[in-house]
């Protein structure tokens, strides 16, 4: 089973949400990559930006071949320590079945999240996890392909979604 990387581009009429499958956390080429284009996602709602970006996730994850062994998202899966953010509104929508990880490159004010720092950058990401612990999902993005503070794969996927 692949691990599945997922970001979201909004512009005025549609949301594009890129997904890139991978193999190992180290790893540095994709498997696949695709993006999927979805009617233009509801207003941002401070406190509920899961209800805009979940079901953008959700229909990229439709085109996986297989359920992937884990999910990495651009963001929080908890703004607080009993405040589910978007992966763990993705993680419910799942079944509670597939761990999801939270990357995100600023912090939320109460979020319970790991730093890490990656390459010469003195700025860490700050990870959150559900399905795994936050240490293990830490140890995963520390150990993610690539020299600067965003992992290869991550900047892929991101790069994905802005250029369809």
């Amino acid at each position: 089973m692949a691990i599945a990387a997922l970001d979201v581009d909004y512009r005025p009429d549609a949301a594009v949400t890129a997904c890139v499958l991978f193999e190992t956390w180290s790893e540095e080429h994709v498997l696949e990559s695709y993006t999927v284009t979805s009617p233009a996602a509801a207003e941002y709602e401070p406190g509920a930006f899961y209800m805009r970006e979940l079901p953008c996730l959700l229909a990229a994850l439709g085109r996986c071949p297989a359920p992937p062994s884990t999910i990495v998202i651009d963001g929080h899966v908890w703004l607080g320590p009993d405040r589910p953010g978007l992966g763990a509104h993705l993680y419910r929508a799942l079944g509670e079945a597939t761990p999801v990880v939270g990357v995100a490159k600023n912090p939320f004010r109460g979020a319970p999240a790991r730093e890490v720092l990656r390459g010469d950058s003195r700025r860490p990401l700050f990870v959150t996890a559900l399905g795994m612990s936050a240490d293990e999902a830490a140890a995963h993005v520390q150990a993610m392909h690539g020299p600067h503070r965003v992992p290869t794969l991550l900047r892929l996927v991101d790069q994905l979604c802005r250029r369809a």
